[in-house]
């Protein structure tokens, strides 16, 4: 495996994004295994992404600005919802003292969906991947996919540790209802600056 593919992804896999953010809410308001479940839904959202980079899906997109609009405004409707979720009792990602879970098909699909309907995702990889595919390669599919798993694989360890992070300060943060009350603005803040900044952005 190539150790510039493996630092580059985890560098990006790093930076902040919906995926991070839902992850650490959820570690946050539940605790450390519906964050595990909420890292794991994210990384599923990738799959579509890597399946449409791979066999060109994501080049049509790029090419028919209709399809990319479409997608983008669905993506930026979920994200000011996930927002709206945040700041209203008893929302998706309400983070409380009480130690009630969501339940972890709901968790999985947030995740799925937050990463789903970004179309930005689609032509990430479309740029990505094919980099560390050898000029000489016959047959780049297969490598193709190896490196889409470990990008997957890099994401969800790397999601853990985000989730993990948050579990541990759960209980300073639950004791302090006024963090707590800044925590929820923040997290529905970011959504919706998120989706205000996918909404204006071309490709």
């Amino acid at each position: 495996m190539n150790v510039e593919f493996l630092l580059t992804s985890i560098v990006v896999i790093l930076l902040p994004g919906t995926g991070v953010l839902y992850t650490l809410a959820v570690g946050l308001g539940q605790g450390m295994k519906p964050s595990i479940v909420a890292a794991f839904g994210c990384t599923l959202g990738i799959v579509p992404h890597v399946f449409a980079s791979i066999v060109g899906l994501a080049a049509i997109l790029h090419a028919s600005a209709l399809a990319f609009q479409i997608v983008k405004f669905l993506g930026v409707a979920y994200l000011f919802y996930m927002a709206w979720s945040i700041l209203r009792q008893g929302g998706a990602l309400k983070i409380s003292e009480e130690n009630t879970e969501t339940a972890s098909a709901r968790i999985v699909l947030n995740g799925i969906l937050l990463n789903l309907l970004n179309p930005k995702l689609s032509l990430f990889f479309l740029a990505f991947l094919p980099q560390f595919v050898p000029a000489e390669t016959q047959s780049p599919t297969p490598i193709l996919l190896l490196l889409a798993l470990t990008f997957m694989l890099l994401t969800f360890v790397v999601f853990i540790g985000y989730g993990a992070c948050a579990s541990l300060a759960r209980d300073y943060v639950i004791s302090r209802p006024s963090v707590l009350v800044w925590l929820r603005r923040s997290f529905a803040g970011t959504f919706g600056l998120l989706g205000l900044k996918l909404a204006l952005s071309d490709r």
